[in-house]
């Protein structure tokens, strides 16, 4: 939605920079935000820890706030140091937020080949078409 893509989604999806203190901060706020893993069979409420964050699986969790993936790598060496060249920085909004280029969603969406991934493909080839027209 922020790149201008009709689309909506349940989740959203970070890369944080995987340093000490960015992952003390983060770490601090998903507490705030009441956050814990939401697949967990069990539903013991497990909370993330600095080690699950400073490390380079996905983490799935719920917060106060919704669905929140905080995906340490994309995939193994795509981290955020990795991606920043093909983000976007949007100040529209009440707080600044780097997205991925539209471009680099479509390689990343193509890449996954999951079944919904698949289905929003169309949307963001669209997208981007009409936005490179009106440049």
């Amino acid at each position: 939605m922020l790149l201008g893509v009709p689309v909506m989604t349940e989740d959203i999806d970070i890369v944080h920079r995987r340093t000490e203190e960015n992952v003390g901060r983060l770490l601090d706020w998903l507490l705030a935000h009441g956050a814990y893993h939401r697949f967990d069979l069990a539903n013991r409420r497990l909370l993330p820890t600095k080690q699950h964050l400073l490390g380079r699986g996905h983490i799935n969790l719920q917060t106060d706030l919704g669905k929140l993936d905080v995906l340490c790598e994309l995939s193994e060496g795509e981290g955020y140091d990795e991606l920043l060249a093909d983000t976007e920085l949007l100040e529209d909004g009440p707080v600044p937020v780097r997205v991925l280029s539209l471009p680099r969603l479509i390689r990343v969406k193509q890449r996954t080949g999951r079944p919904k991934d698949r289905v929003v493909l169309p949307l963001l080839l669209a997208t981007l078409d009409e936005q490179r027209r009106k440049r």
